[in-house]
Order: C-alpha cells, then structure tokens, then sequence
C-alpha cells in the first residue's frame, strides 16, 4: 500500500504545531491590506493574527485570494516525486474557489502521473471546524487506513462537523453580504447578536438571534446540547477573533455541562477573519447532523 500525505490549506486554523503533529501539508492562502500582500500561515509569519484583528478594528480593509491551481499543482507533484499519494481537504466551496483550484490540479496531474492518485474533498467546513475535520482524518490515517479508507471517511464525516459561531459587530456581516444594512443597524442598536451555522453546503446561515454577547456565547453551548455525538469523549475546538476569554469562557461552559477534557483553542485566521471581523466566536463538534 503506497503512503499518502494530507494536504490542506490554512483556513483549517490549526496551531502549526498540531498540523506538524499530524504531518500535514498546508497551503496557505492570501490577503491584501493597504497595498501589501501577506501569505496567511499557520504560524502568522507574515502578518500576526493580534495585528491583523487591531487593524481590522482601525478600519483597515482587505481582500482575500484563494489558493492558484498552480500552487496546487507545485504540492501534489512533491508528494508524487516523493512517491506518495494526496488526499487534499479543502475550504469550503461556498465560501472559496480553492476547492475548485485543487480538483483542476489533481485532475490535471491524473493524466500527467497514472502512477500516483490524487483525491480532493470539498469539506463544506471553514476555520477550526475544517481543522477538526482534517484533525479526524488525520487520526484515521494514524491507525494505518488506506487512502480510500480516508477518503470515504471524510465523505461520511464531513456532514457531521458542526459549525456554530457567533460576531461581536454586524457591520462586518453587512460588508460581506450576509445580512442587509438596516438589519446590522438595528441589530447594533438592540445589542442583538446573531447565533449562526455552517449547513450541508458549506454556506454561512444565520439562524436565530440572541440579545447580549453573554446570551450569544451560552445559545452556542445550547446548539450543542441539542446534537452532539458523546460530548463528553470526543474532541471540541473553539475558534476566536481576538477574543480568548470568551473562548476561554465557552470552553468553561461545554467542560461544566458535557465533561468535555479535549478542547483545543486557536484564532479565527485573517482570510475568515476578514469577513466576521474581531469578536468571532465559533464552537465545533461532532454532532448526528448540523
């Protein structure tokens, strides 16, 4: 049976440290701010997330870019030369184009290299909930599961990731066409916060409303409640925008009510963050559906 490596891309929003533990290949993606393009690593090298979300806050704006077909192209044919297969886990395709970009490369090195597979997954996932998702298959191919195995594991899984988050400011969700310009007004006047999801497509939906950032934080804890596949065993992460003790907070929350030990927190990346803004919160889990 041939080695295969993971390949992803940095909207997974792992540590780097935990990508390396997995043994994982990430491509990052990209941003501009004020006329300066910055590669959106795992580590922050090129703009630090802290920098990046009090920017933000100071009314800088950016513009993000998916992964190229060619930079695809650049890593899968490594792993090739190196006679290894690819399993590539990608951003969400409702959100990004870089799922799109992959599968054109893999198709294309298909025809060039009949010798190595190349397999692409549109996760339907974005930030920690694409990390814990790459985190899972990870874990498979850790036990000795063959390329297919993973594969078809992350078909079967990928629909059970659960995304819940929540914005601190609405004005961010109105810049990215997710809500209308009244609703982000009204909506900051009443200190309404919106409870939303990932659904089956990948899309961000918003689905109901909370009044206060405390009553936001603990509906996510509830959504959770409601769905979760073995809370208490399984491995919660918690993705933020700047804003750890509410991480912290909800953290505290799902380990006082489910018994959760396994909960990893990191920073919503610049190219997600970009678009919900400083003051993010998200909660991902397995769960029976969405």
């Amino acid at each position: 049976m041939r080695d295969f490596v993971i390949l992803t891309d940095s909207c997974c929003d792992l540590t780097p440290e935990l990508a390396q533990e997995l043994g994982l290949t990430v491509i990052p993606l990209s941003l501009e701010m004020s006329g300066a393009t910055y590669h959106n690593y795992l580590d922050g090298r090129e703009i630090g997330f802290h920098d990046f979300y009090e920017r933000i806050r100071s009314g800088e704006t950016a513009t993000t870019s998916a992964v190229s077909v060619g930079v695809f192209e650049e890593a899968m044919t490594k792993a090739a030369d190196e006679g290894k297969d690819v399993l590539c886990l990608c951003f969400s395709s409702a959100l990004s184009t870089t799922y799109q970009s992959a599968a054109i490369a893999a198709k294309d090195l298909s025809e060039s290299r009949p010798e190595a597979k190349f397999l692409v997954v549109d996760s339907l996932c974005a930030s920690l909930g694409q990390g814990l998702f790459v985190y899972l298959c990870a874990q498979e191919k850790a036990k000795g599961r063959s390329l297919e195995e993973v594969y078809n594991f992350a078909l079967e899984t990928r629909g059970k990731v659960c995304h819940w988050f929540t914005v601190d400011d609405l004005n961010h969700l109105k810049r990215g066409g997710r809500i209308s310009a009244a609703t982000a007004l009204f909506g900051t006047m009443l200190a309404i916060k919106p409870v939303m999801h990932v659904d089956d497509e990948g899309r961000l939906i918003p689905v109901s409303k909370a009044r206060g950032r405390k009553a936001s934080l603990l509906a996510l804890v509830d959504e959770m409640e409601k769905t979760a596949i073995d809370p208490k065993g399984q491995t919660v992460f918690i993705s933020h925008g700047d804003c750890l003790e509410d991480a912290e907070f909800v953290a505290n929350e799902v380990r006082r009510r489910f018994g959760t030990e396994d909960i990893r927190i990191n920073y919503v990346g610049p190219v997600i963050g970009n678009h919900s803004g400083p003051g993010t919160l998200a909660l991902f889990f397995l769960g029976r559906s969405r």
